[in-house]
């Protein structure tokens, strides 16, 4: 048997006075193993065993008397071999073989345990938490668990410090957060809270902290070696042969250091049923400790559910609505994670994105973690905006279905079957990029105290995201193929297409596929998008050509929004130089172009994330350099239409159209109604669908992209946002509002002509 101590923690504890030995052991073979090491290291000590034990010791000491925590901690043959050699390289991917042998060696039975340690002495180690005198140990109990009896306090303490020091021989790939929920209750502080909800609502104290109680646990997850091996065996073959991974290596190594002295919480893009595990891989293959993750319960179903839980996924509801014992439980349970220094994860979209760009924020997990920091429960949190984009998508059928007005599938083992089966095919490559981590503290008070706090944090989140996702080759290609009305591109007349949008990504600084898009990287890029049934190839003529497939505009038009943010202010630009050419007579074309540039921010601020106006002009301004640095002296003398005349590429109709389109199909709608009446958010989008296809048919919006409930609800906020919907709606207002879009649309339809010429010249 080896022993781990910490030389320097014995020493002050033996010179500190009297020893009481608090040891964890659920076995004859553990126990005796406690008593070998306490005879040795503290001869004479009392080992308490229970929490009786402890009592009838705390009882007796003197405030010099040191508590030293010890534990009895197995290894499996393969983490014994890497202390042995000491690489401490993290193990590769368990098979299912490997999980039957791994069966009761992370805690064997106890019939195994002593032929185990007397066979093979390196696989069992006793490891001591750090030792606190009992002076110490009261003064933290009074601060912070005062109404907890002390034993129960210090049997806990002694747990939690084993854990911390576990760490060291089974490595961060398991943190394992243990008595969450005697630990929370017990918090003086929480029980305050409790006691002030239990008399909001008239109910006894007791019988609230009960249903404290009970909310914890449901929510309470721990990382469980063997689960975590068992959970990542079990699902590997929802992503293992779907994707190869591809990391930037360089946004990794600032999260290392930072994880030394800061949780770190990872707020990624949502666009997949995989992404946790992509990440819990990405993060795991490049020594970072394993995340908690907070994730929805419509996947707690079995096997996923139970196993899950085990792995430290946190299963929440997706609406507590009046429960505030739940919400109370989940706000002290996360404030509990980051103050115990546990990464978290979560995605603040709420939800996987439906239309490939990030959705808007939801706030109320990222409420409870501004609320911990502003208690003082943690001195500092460090986020991540973490980008998360596919080359290919098997959910994509089904999202795109839902965006149609067709129900979710509900989870469940069925549904797992079929995933599985879909994802056995390669899908060509997953890219996660890590952007620049900031403090929440730093963040926050750049925010300021207003009503807006949160939704500048959430800007900043979001921001971060988007600066650090890569256009993908698919994104670029949907992109070119979705402006050509249409008409089928060769493989050169694609080429040509996306260089010039490839140019400008690299004039921007911002992350593009060049590699992925040179003539072998294109070919596997459409060949990728006929396999998943996206393009159509024709061969039929002189050479092959592409098209985007009948009935698949909204899955082409996901893969191209994966980098849409990219040329929203481009597309701005070029909206406004057309407002400026049609300048009124007398007025500065400059300051009309200023002006049309932040209308169109406030149209749009429901689609996409923009700066301040200070940073969005700065932004604007360099883009309109990239077309002319003489811009400015251009557009006062009427020279507007020339700019954009004279631009290698216009990208305004294919960037914004689909949302303006569905703007004015909502707003046409509003027109039509009476404001009086209430508008259902849930029932509303849906009803849209009707009209929105009819115009379709029309010709009158322009692609079926455009045709979808989740662009609908954007465009309903919008309106409310603009009082044209709820109390103090006018038909004037109403009427208003679908005449401002009517004149965005009026310019895009001049654009896209403009586009059009250029795809002819490209044809020709």
């Amino acid at each position: 048997m080896a022993v781990d101590v910490g030389s320097e923690a014995v020493t002050r504890a033996d010179g500190a006075g009297e020893v009481i030995v608090l040891g964890a052991a659920r076995t004859a073979p553990e126990r005796d193993l406690v008593g070998e090491w306490a005879a040795e290291h503290h001869p004479g000590a009392p080992v308490c065993l229970t929490q009786d034990d402890l009592d009838r010791a705390l009882a007796a000491a003197t405030p010099t008397t040191t508590v030293v925590p010890v534990r009895v901690t197995w290894l499996p043959p393969t983490r014994a071999a890497q202390w042995a050699d000491g690489t401490g390289a993290p193990p590769q991917r368990p098979k299912p073989a490997d999980l039957l042998a791994l069966v009761g060696h992370r805690r064997p039975p106890a019939f195994w345990q002593r032929r185990l340690a007397r066979a093979v002495p390196e696989r069992v180690r006793v490891v001591e938490g750090e030792p606190a005198t009992l002076a110490d140990l009261v003064r933290r109990h009074d601060a912070q668990a005062r109404e907890e009896p002390l034993a129960a306090y210090v049997h806990r303490a002694g747990v939690l410090s084993c854990e911390r020091a576990e760490r060291a021989v089974i490595g961060d790939h398991y943190t394992v957060p243990r008595l969450v929920v005697e630990q929370i209750v017990a918090s003086t502080a929480v029980r305050e809270k409790v006691r002030g909800l239990a008399e909001k609502e008239g109910r006894p104290f007791d019988e609230v902290l009960d249903e404290m109680r009970a909310r914890l646990a449901d929510l309470a997850a721990v990382q469980n070696p063997l689960s975590i091996d068992a959970f990542r065996t079990l699902l590997a073959p929802m992503h293992a042969s779907a994707w190869e991974v591809d990391v930037d290596a360089e946004t990794v190594e600032p999260l290392r250091e930072l994880s030394r002295t800061a949780p770190l919480v990872f707020l990624p893009t949502h666009r997949s049923y995989a992404d946790p595990l992509v990440l819990g891989e990405v993060l795991r293959e490049e020594g970072l400790p394993r995340n908690t993750v907070l994730g929805g319960n419509n996947m707690s179903f079995w096997p996923i559910g139970p196993l899950g839980k085990r792995a430290g996924v946190v299963f929440i509801r997706r609406s507590s609505g009046d429960d505030m014992v739940y919400r109370l439980a989940l706000r002290e349970y996360i404030a509990h994670l980051v103050a115990k220094r546990f990464n978290l994860e979560w995605y603040i979209e709420g939800g996987r994105s439906r239309t490939g760009k990030l959705r808007r924020p939801s706030l109320g997990l990222l409420s409870y973690l501004v609320g911990a920091l502003d208690d003082g429960r943690v001195p500092d949190v460090q986020l991540v905006p973490t980008s998360m984009v596919y080359d290919r998508l098997y959910e994509l059928d089904a999202m795109a279905a839902e965006q149609g007005g067709q129900g979710k599938s509900a989870e469940g083992l069925g549904w797992l079957a079929r995933y599985v089966r879909g994802q056995r095919h390669n899908h060509g490559n997953a890219r996660v990029r890590f952007g620049a981590p900031f403090s929440l503290a730093d963040a926050l008070a750049e925010a300021g105290d207003g009503p807006n706090r949160l939704d500048k944090l959430a800007f900043t989140i979001c921001d971060g995201i988007n600066r650090a996702t890569p256009a993908t080759p698919t994104a670029l290609v949907t992109f070119a193929l979705l402006g050509t009305g249409g008409r089928a591109l060769t493989h050169d007349q694609i080429r040509v297409s996306t260089g010039p949008l490839l140019d400008h990504l690299d004039a921007l600084g911002r992350p593009g596929p060049r590699e992925g898009l040179h003539d072998d990287g294109l070919s596997r890029t459409l060949q990728r998008l006929v396999t998943g049934q996206v393009v159509e190839r024709y061969d039929g003529g002189d050479e092959p050509v592409w098209s985007i497939r009948d009935g698949r505009h909204r899955v082409a038009a996901f893969y191209r929004n994966g980098a849409i943010h990219h040329f929203v202010d481009r597309a701005i630009v070029e909206m406004a130089l057309l407002a400026a050419s049609r300048a009124p007579a007398g007025s500065d074309p400059v300051e009309v172009a200023w002006a049309d540039a932040l209308a169109l921010r406030d149209l749009l601020k429901f689609e996409f994330f923009f700066p301040s106006r200070r940073r969005f002009s700065e932004a604007i301004t360099a883009e309109t350099d990239l077309i002319d640095a003489r811009w400015r002296e251009l557009v006062a003398d009427g020279g507007a239409t020339a700019l954009l005349d004279r631009a290698r590429f216009l990208v305004a109709p294919r960037t914004l159209r689909s949302f303006v389109d569905a703007q004015w199909v909502v707003a046409t709608k509003l027109a039509g109604a009476d404001p009086t009446a209430e508008v259902d958010p849930k029932a509303f989008p849906t009803e849209c669908l009707g009209l929105g296809r009819q115009m379709l048919r029309q010709g009158r919006v322009a692609r079926p992209d455009s045709v979808s409930t989740e662009l609908y609800a954007s465009a309903l906020d919008l309106a409310r946002n603009r009082g044209v919907v709820g109390e103090g709606a006018t038909r004037e207002g109403r009427a208003a509002f679908l005449a401002e879009i009517d004149d965005v649309r009026d310019r895009l339809v001049e654009l896209a002509r403009l586009e059009e010429r250029r795809t002819e010249e490209l044809l020709a």
